[in-house]
């Protein structure tokens, strides 16, 4: 049975959705405004209890590392990129460029980056931490105004 709960967050209201306690998709304020929440899901934070309070100890500043049991569903490709950005330290960014390289492919950037936008579990893997190989912010699903909050977050808080 597919649990759900949401968190309220400094960048808004975010849906939690998982099973049995695993933690399998995370939406952003923006789409959890938009998503019917299926009859058969049973609202339940008691399954969320560890991701709620790794999520506050993050936006506090307090968490660097999530150490939650998720199940991010996608093709191995999506998976294998997904894998490479938990490798992306706290405060830190990459480029497309540079995730294509270190899976073994250089030439996949744009699949590298369709890949990053389907990540299911955005922040506890961080595909926030993809930048433009410019150096610019580039598309995110919760917005470029969320991704730049949480890159700040992560960098305030480095800088002490």
């Amino acid at each position: 049975m597919k649990h759900y709960c949401y968190c309220e967050s400094p960048i808004g209201k975010m849906l939690l959705v998982g099973t049995n306690g695993v933690l399998e998709e995370l939406h952003f304020p923006k789409a959890t405004e938009h998503i019917a929440i299926p009859a058969e899901w049973q609202k339940d934070e008691a399954c969320f209890g560890e991701t709620l309070r790794q999520l506050q100890q993050y936006f506090a500043g307090d968490r660097q590392e999530f150490d939650l049991r998720i199940s991010p569903k996608g093709s191995p490709f999506q998976e294998r990129v997904w894998q490479e950005l938990c490798q992306i330290p706290y405060g830190a960014t990459a480029s497309y460029g540079a995730i294509a390289e270190k899976i073994g492919n250089p030439k996949a950037c744009r699949a590298v980056g369709m890949a990053n936008s389907k990540n299911p579990i955005p922040i506890i893997i961080p595909c926030h931490r993809i930048i433009g190989k410019d150096g610019s912010l580039t598309g995110f699903g919760g917005g470029l105004v969320v991704k730049k909050q949480l890159l700040d977050l992560e960098r305030r808080i480095l800088r002490g």
